[in-house]
C-alpha cells in the first residue's frame, strides 16, 4: 500500500508529519493491506492564519483493487484530530465495501452449466 501525502501551503509538510501520518494510515488500514493499492491523504488549513474551530481538513482517497476511488474528509481543531477522524472514517467505509463484496459474492447462485450432469 503507497501512501502520498499533501499539504497545502498553510501547513509545514516535513518528514516528521509525513512519517507520523504514514503510521496513522498504515495502523488503520493494515488489515486491508492487500486490497488497497494506494492512498491519498490532503491536509489543508481551511482559515489560515485566522483561528477557528475546525479549520484543519483532512481528505483521504483510498483505491481498492478493482473499484472506483473512494474519500471522506474530517474537520477538526488539529491536524492530529483530522487525520485521526479521516482514518477513522476512511476504514469504515472500507470495510463496508469489502464486507459488501464478500457477501455479494458468498450469496451467488449462478444457474448450472447446460452441460453438467443433472444432481441425483
Amino acid at each position: 500500500m503507497q501512501i502520498n501525502i499533501h499539504t497545502d501551503h498553510n501547513i509545514n509538510g516535513h518528514q516528521d508529519l509525513s512519517v507520523e501520518i504514514s503510521g496513522v494510515v498504515e495502523h488503520a488500514l493494515s488489515r486491508f493491506r492487500d486490497h488497497i493499492t494506494r492512498v491519498q491523504v490532503h491536509l489543508s488549513d481551511v482559515n489560515g492564519d485566522k483561528r477557528g474551530q475546525n479549520d484543519m481538513r483532512c481528505m483521504m482517497e483510498a483505491r481498492i483493487q478493482g473499484r472506483h476511488p473512494i474519500a471522506v474528509t474530517h474537520r477538526a481543531a488539529s491536524l492530529d484530530q483530522a487525520v485521526d477522524g479521516a482514518a477513522n472514517k476512511l476504514t469504515r467505509l472500507v470495510k463496508n465495501i469489502l464486507g459488501r463484496q464478500r457477501d455479494q459474492e458468498n450469496d451467488r447462485t449462478d444457474p448450472p452449466r447446460p452441460d453438467a450432469e443433472p444432481e441425483k
